[in-house]
């Protein structure tokens, strides 16, 4: 490849590269989540319109989902130009290099890209080429330093082995990892997922003994899993947290597997809240600002709780961890005490209809904690 022709193609660090590169690894990319990408709506609309008139990008609608796929002619100048990067995702009958047509497949690609536009967003790393290659068939020769929280897509985690066929059927867009937890990723879009609890269970089990024993025991052994479950937005939350395991089963029935639940919408809302989980001293640093005025906690109330105002128990909820608050109200409900429930004020309106009465919901101002974080001034 000349180095004229390579300069055909945008520099990967620029929007245009940007485009391109997540269109890749998703196989489709939904048009609205590009106006989720760092820049400004003109521009952005501009750039877009650049790559389809550039032969690189074209548009693809039907049931009312549109999306944006690579070209031929993209696929193999990205090949060209970057065969290191791009010949995994791009060669051969790859879901992202082969995508389908039917209305669920492409609900599920367009899942997955939302969770990868998220997780670039708050600062986590997707490309494959950024981080550890974990889930190869063959053994790691060294346990692998990670630097930061770090985002593997069911993709990746399928390239496992002979395991990945027992964890075909998991409704996992991918597992994040971070310097204390695992947590297993959900999506659920703007609708409800088809689930299947005995398949979740087995996802578990491949990963504590796969991962947590074989692979990373250094670092995971002993862990639980947590999950994160996404969603179009937080009104969703109230129906999806029915627990009703024969008429309507969702994430939240796996309490066992799951200790800790969070529930994040796909947007600027759920970017911060991710910063928080995968950043353990800034999220203490907002604790400790919400427990100014408060006691310190009590381990020996029969109801957890991260502070006390009195005699009344506090938690701090804003992470929107549901079995965790719906415990929290269950048990002062059963107990008849009130308690004092801390959220920002984008959840309040969900969470109030999950909680009893007995809960009191104190919210934070979204936009200061937002500015505060970003100014490194918590």
């Amino acid at each position: 490849m000349s180095p004229d022709a390579k300069q055909e193609l945008p520099a990967l660090s620029s929007l245009s590269g940007l485009i391109l590169t997540l269109t890749a690894l998703s196989g489709e990319l939904p048009t609205d989540q590009i106006m989720r990408l760092p820049s400004t709506p003109a521009y952005r609309m501009k750039v877009l319109k650049s790559l389809k008139s550039d032969g690189l990008l074209r548009t693809y609608y039907r049931d009312g989902l549109r999306g944006v796929r690579l070209t031929k002619q993209a696929k193999r100048r990205m090949i060209d130009c970057w065969p290191d990067l791009f010949c995994p995702v791009l060669a051969g009958n790859s879901a992202t290099n082969a995508p389908k047509y039917t209305t669920p497949a492409r609900l599920r690609l367009h899942r997955m890209a939302e969770v990868l536009v998220t997780m670039l967003n708050a600062g986590v790393p997707v490309y494959p080429w950024e981080k550890p290659d974990l889930f190869s068939p063959m053994p790691l020769n060294e346990p692998p330093h990670f630097e930061c929280p770090t985002y593997y897509s069911s993709r990746e985690l399928k390239r496992i082995g002979k395991q990945a066929s027992e964890i075909s059927s998991s409704r996992a867009v991918g597992i994040l990892l971070t310097n204390e937890e695992m947590s297993v990723v959900y999506n659920t879009g703007a609708g409800r997922m088809k689930w299947s609890a005995r398949s979740e269970t087995r996802l578990v089990a491949m990963l504590q003994v796969d991962l947590c024993q074989a692979r990373l025991p250094e670092r995971f052994a002993g862990t639980k899993q947590n999950a994160i479950l996404f969603g179009a937005s937080m009104s969703q939350l109230p129906e999806l947290a029915v627990q009703d395991s024969k008429q309507c089963p969702s994430v939240f029935s796996q309490e066992r597997d799951f200790p800790h639940i969070y529930f994040l919408p796909n947007d600027r809302h759920g970017e911060v809240i991710l910063r928080l989980l995968n950043d353990p001293c800034e999220k203490a640093k907002l604790d400790d600002l919400l427990g100014h005025g408060l006691s310190d906690p009590r381990p020996d109330q029969a109801v957890e709780n991260d502070a006390m105002d009195g005699d009344t128990p506090v938690m701090f909820g804003y992470t929107c961890d549901v079995p965790r608050i719906k415990s929290f109200s269950n048990l002062l409900g059963l107990q008849d005490r009130a308690g004092i429930l801390y959220c920002f004020d984008f959840q309040e309106d969900a969470l109030r209809q999950i909680c009893g009465q007995g809960i009191k919901i104190q919210c934070l101002d979204f936009e200061t904690v937002k500015a505060l974080l970003d100014d490194n001034a918590l």
